[in-house]
C-alpha cells in the first residue's frame, strides 16, 4: 500500500494538490482519489497496524525474507554504502536490513514529517553508529540526498510492494525517479507481490478485523476535516476486488445508499452502489518484476522469493544504458 501524503488537519495548510485532486476525482467518471492521500498521521498508523492483521502476509513474508536474504544481499553492497529508502513510514522492515548490510549512513524519505521524524530517532537510538539523515520529500519526484551521503554508494530500498500500487507505467517512471535521485552504479532491493489465488489475495484487503476499512474510511474522514467536507461516513462500505485482466487487488469506497454532501462548497451526490476508486495493488510474475524493472533502468543481479513463492526481494543495478541495439 503506497505510503506518501500526511496531512496537519489545519485548513488554512492544506496542501493545494489534495484539494485538487479530491475535487478533480470526485467529479469524474468513475469516481476516483490517488491512493497517496491515505497517508494524513492516522492512515499512516493504521496501515502500520494492517501489517499486523493475520491475513496481511506480505510483511510476514517480506520480512522472512530479509533475514534469510540478508547476508547475501550484504555480499552485493559496497561497504560504507548509504541506505536511501523510499516511503519509509514507521521503518519497521528496516532494521533486518540494516543489521545485515551495515551501512555508514540511512537516509528515510517520507512525506509525512512527523511519522517520519518519530521513526528515524527510533533507528538513530537502535544503531548508532550509523548517520541518520531523515528527509521530508515526495519520493514520486526526484529528492536531492543529503551532502553527507554524496559521496557514498547507494543501497535503496523499497519494500512492501509499494510499487504495486502504480500503473505500469506510473511505476515505470519511478523507478526512474528513483534512477535519477540514487544515481549510477547505485543499487535497489525492491519487494514485488506475486500473482496468487484470489482466496488469498482478497482477504489481505479486507481483514476480519476491519482495520483495511477503516484505513479506506478514514481517506473520507480526512476529506471531511481538510476541506470542510460534509461527507457521511456511514453511507459507505470498504470493498476490495480481484481484477484478473488487469491482475490488480482494488479498493473501492462504495456507497450504501443515494447521498449527497458537499466538499470545499462544491455538491456532489452519488447513487447507492456508486464508488469510489481509492487503491490499486498490482501483482506480478517472476518476468513481469523483471521486465519492470529493466523497463525503469534497473537491471536484476539477484532475487529472492518464499518456499510457496508468494512474494519476491529483487536488487538490481543502475547499470549503464546500453548504445545498440
Amino acid at each position: 500500500m503506497l505510503k506518501q501524503e500526511a496531512g496537519d488537519g489545519e485548513h488554512s495548510l492544506v496542501d493545494p494538490q489534495f484539494r485538487s485532486d479530491v475535487l478533480e476525482g470526485l467529479a469524474r467518471r468513475p469516481r476516483a482519489i490517488q491512493a497517496r492521500w491515505f497517508y494524513d498521521r492516522r492512515g499512516s498508523e493504521l496501515f502500520e497496524d494492517i501489517t499486523d492483521v493475520p491475513e496481511y502476509y506480505p510483511t510476514r513474508v517480506e520480512a522472512g525474507l530479509l533475514e534469510s536474504a540478508g547476508p547475501e544481499v550484504a555480499a552485493l553492497s559496497a561497504d560504507g554504502c548509504a541506505v536511501v529508502e523510499f516511503g519509509s513510514g514507521s521503518s519497521a522492515k528496516t532494521p533486518a536490513l540494516l543489521r545485515h548490510v551495515r551501512p555508514a549512513h540511512y537516509v528515510p524519505i517520507d512525506i509525512s514529517g512527523d511519522f517520519l521524524r518519530d521513526s528515524a530517532r527510533g533507528i538513530a537510538k537502535a544503531f548508532p553508529d550509523i548517520a541518520v539523515h531523515p528527509v521530508e520529500a515526495n519520493f514520486m519526484d526526484p529528492v536531492p540526498l543529503p551532502d553527507a551521503v554524496a559521496d557514498a554508494p547507494k543501497l535503496g530500498f523499497f519494500p512492501g510492494s509499494t510499487i504495486g500500487n502504480l500503473t505500469a507505467y506510473a511505476a515505470v517512471d519511478l523507478l526512474r525517479t528513483m534512477r535519477a535521485s540514487l544515481g549510477e552504479g547505485s543499487r535497489l532491493l525492491i519487494g514485488i507481490d506475486r500473482i496468487k489465488d484470489p482466496a488469498v489475495l482478497v482477504p489481505a484487503y479486507d481483514d476480519a478485523q476491519g482495520v483495511t476499512a477503516a484505513f479506506n474510511l478514514n481517506l473520507l474522514e480526512r476529506i471531511n476535516r481538510e476541506l470542510d467536507g460534509t461527507i457521511p461516513i456511514d453511507a459507505f462500505r470498504h470493498e476490495a476486488r480481484w481484477n484478473d485482466e488487469i491482475a490488480r487487488i482494488e479498493m473501492h469506497l462504495v456507497a450504501t445508499r443515494d447521498t449527497a454532501f458537499t466538499v470545499e462548497g462544491r455538491d456532489f451526490a452519488i447513487a447507492k452502489g456508486e464508488s469510489i476508486h481509492t487503491e490499486n495493488s498490482h501483482k506480478y510474475g517472476p518476468r513481469d518484476a523483471r521486465a519492470l524493472l529493466r523497463a525503469g533502468d534497473w537491471m536484476p543481479i539477484g532475487e529472492w522469493t518464499d518456499a510457496d513463492n508468494r512474494f519476491a526481494l529483487i536488487l538490481a543495478e543502475a547499470q549503464p544504458r546500453p548504445v545498440a541495439p
